[in-house]
Order: structure tokens, then sequence, then C-alpha cells
């Protein structure tokens, strides 16, 4: 694997994330084989980019963290998110501080924001990844059949493993990437149905090892269309692209046999003893003092001071239980879901191709009933987040509406 130079992390989430890539890296041998070209390899670490990661896995955030932290910019990762999730205890505190980009409920209002901060954070002189999840939340069978339904009702091609992108938040991003971000990566993540170790943080913490593929493609900024329109219709494209890729991977292991996507060669990226150091340091620095204490304490006859530090351990404990549960798929945001008659979904093959959106009379997509509409009968909020968000919080996965049109916003080519 190719050295790269240091570089100082400017986000305050480096510490957490750092501890957390430990555990998959070197507590439970978690190992991520990415298939990437050399001239695509050769440019990771070196620029400011926009990811583009289907959204699929339990942890897929921490695989995504894991390739982040080998090509040394994990310190510089920065994530979209609802404005209220900076009041939150550690983690909201943590992501305000790495100076994440928190959104209102207004879409006029969040375009200016997002061009603000764009521009604020790619003025750093090391290079700043943005990890965007285009499907919005996380895929489960519910969810993916609310998908189908959306898009044979609108005309456009089901996807069998994904969920359909939402444009809006690609779309007013791109033109202040277009200023300074030179490249866009696709990310395509895929771990074997067959895999006797279920990609779940709990086989993580047990230390449990997982085997991930990613494929990783570079895109150059300069290629994508500048006109709205059709920059959300390649992001469309794209994601009918991955999902022939996630298709092959899942029929004959790998993502290149069927899905028309050239073939990338083979690189595992190598563990590094930095999170090793890191983690060992912290223990030793928080853990020894407080241990010392608190015996102390029990020791002296200090019951109640004892009792009081062991239950602030405690209570921090279930904080990490809590954070881990709501992490599961089971426990995912509701966004998007309709109930199924059997619990599961049928296969869909794509089929009919993608043709334009109905309008109504005042020219603004029409809206039929479906799992996509709110009660009211009115537009569901959609959401416009990063991997990086994924830690523990996907039930507030869903509250980020930049956008009140049909998931996709915009007409798909006829």
């Amino acid at each position: 694997m190719r050295e790269f130079e240091n570089r100082r992390p400017h986000g305050a989430n480096v510490l957490p994330a750092n501890k957390l890539v430990f555990l998959a890296d070197w507590w439970s041998d978690t190992k991520l084989n990415v298939y990437i070209s050399d001239e695509d390899m050769k440019y990771c670490g070196t620029e400011h980019v926009l990811l583009l990661m289907n959204h699929t896995y339990e942890i897929d955030w921490l695989l995504g963290w894991m390739f982040c932290e080998k090509v040394r910019v994990l310190g510089n990762c920065k994530a979209y998110a609802k404005k209220v999730i900076q009041y939150i205890p550690t983690i909201g505190w943590a992501w305000k501080f790495a100076e994440f980009v928190f959104l209102e409920r207004s879409f006029e209002k969040d375009r200016e924001i997002i061009g603000r901060q764009i521009n604020e954070i790619l003025d750093y002189p090391d290079p700043v990844w943005l990890l965007l999840n285009a499907e919005g939340t996380r895929f489960t069978e519910q969810k993916h059949e609310a998908s189908v339904k959306f898009a044979q009702e609108k005309g456009m091609v089901p996807l069998k493993h994904h969920l359909i992108p939402r444009t809006k938040g690609f779309t007013a991003s791109l033109p202040y990437l277009r200023e300074k971000c030179p490249s866009v990566l696709d990310i395509q993540l895929g771990i074997s149905k067959d895999s006797k170790v279920k990609p779940t943080i709990f086989n993580i913490l047990n230390g449990k090892p997982i085997e991930a593929h990613m494929c990783v493609r570079r895109f150059p900024t300069a290629t994508l269309p500048e006109r709205e329109e059709e920059a959300a219709v390649w992001l469309q494209d794209l994601y009918l692209e991955k999902d022939r890729m996630q298709d092959s991977f899942h029929r004959t292991g790998s993502f290149f046999t069927d899905s028309g996507v050239a073939e990338r060669p083979k690189l595992q990226l190598h563990r590094r003893p930095t999170t090793l150091v890191n983690t060992v340091f912290w223990v030793v620095a928080t853990l020894t003092p407080m241990l010392y204490y608190l015996m102390k304490l029990l020791f002296s006859g200090e019951i109640l001071y004892f009792s009081i530090g062991a239950g602030i351990i405690f209570a921090f404990y279930m904080l990490m239980v809590k954070a881990i549960g709501m992490s599961k798929i089971s426990k995912a945001s509701s966004y998007g879901a309709e109930k199924l008659k059997n619990g599961h979904s049928p296969t869909h093959e794509p089929s009919a191709p993608p043709m334009e959106s109905s309008k109504d009379n005042s020219g603004g997509s029409s809206w039929s009933e479906g799992p996509w509409q709110n009660g009211s009968g009115g537009p569901q909020h959609y959401d416009f987040l990063v991997l990086d968000q994924k830690l523990g919080w996907s039930s507030l996965n869903d509250v980020v509406p930049l956008t009140d049109e049909a998931p996709g916003g915009h007409q798909l080519r006829p």
C-alpha cells in the first residue's frame, strides 16, 4: 500500500472515531478488501472529495471510517446533520466542535448554509472528505418495499439492492463542490450474505472478524453535468449501475462479473498501528486514575462517594449500550417504511424504462397516495446525511428535510 504523508486532523471527532476503528481493526480483526485502480488510488488522501456510498449495513459507517483512516483523512470527515443534534451530549458536542454542517427544516435556508459551510471547510489546506448517503436512510425490507412501490408508480426503474436516491442534497451541494472539490468517489460496499459472522456492531465488540468488500471509483467533478436536472439524472443513473454491481456481487462474489463495470485490482488495506497506540494511550491515561480513585474511596470507607463515582461510570456504560442498540437495523428509522403483509419484500427486477414524472396543473410534481407521503397527504421530509452520522444515532437520520418533492426531486430522462 502506498505511503501517505502525515496530515494534521482538524476534526474533533478523530478521537472517538479512532477508538471505533481500533475495535474493528485490532479487536475484531475485520478485513476490508478494496477494489480500486492505481490511477484512482494515487488521489486518495491528497484532495477534497465528496463520497457517495450505499447505506446497506449496520456497520457501513464504521467500514467507511476504516477506509478513511487508512488513507489518513479520518480526522477530516465532515457531515450534514439536523441542527438539534448539536445539543446531544458528547456526540452532538463533538460534531459541533468538528464543524459539522447543521441544517434547518427550510430548504432555502439550508441551501445557504450548505454553500457557506462547504466553502469554509473546503478552505482547509488538508483534504476533507464529505460522505453522503444519497438513499437518505438505511436499507431495510420495509423501506425497500416502499421505494419499489414509489418507483413503479412513477415509471422509474426499481432498484433491487438500494433505495431510490434523493437528489436534492447532491444537486444543492454540487455547485459549491465544483469550485474546490476536484472529485467524487463512488463507494460500493458489499458483504457476503453467506458470511457466518453478520455485520453488526455487537459482533465487532465481541471480537468476531467480518470481511467486507469495497469498490471505489473516482469521477472528476469537472466531468459532472452542470445543470441541476442533468446532475439529478446522473445520480439516478449511477445508482442503477451500483445496483447492477451489488447484484453481481451477491450472485457471483464479484462486483464486476455481470455488472458491465470495468474490473479494478483488489487491494487489502492493512491495519495501521496508529489506532492501537492512540487507544492504549487514552485507556491508560483515563482509566488508570479513575480506577485508582475509585478503589481508594472504596477502601477508605467512603461508600457514598464510591457509589456516586461508580454510578457515573455505569451511566456512561448504559449510554454506550443504548447508542449501540440504536445503530441496529431493527432499531433504524421508520422513514419511508410501510407495513408488509408477510414481512418480506418480493424480488423486483428492473424492467420499466425511466420516464418523465407526471405534473399537476401548477407545474409541480403530482402526488399519489403512498408510503412516501406523510399522514396528511403532504410530502414526507427527506434527509441528506453522510456516513459519519451513523454512530449509534440512526433513529435521528430521517429528520433533515431538504425538499418537499418526491424522492429524487426531479424528472428522469424521457
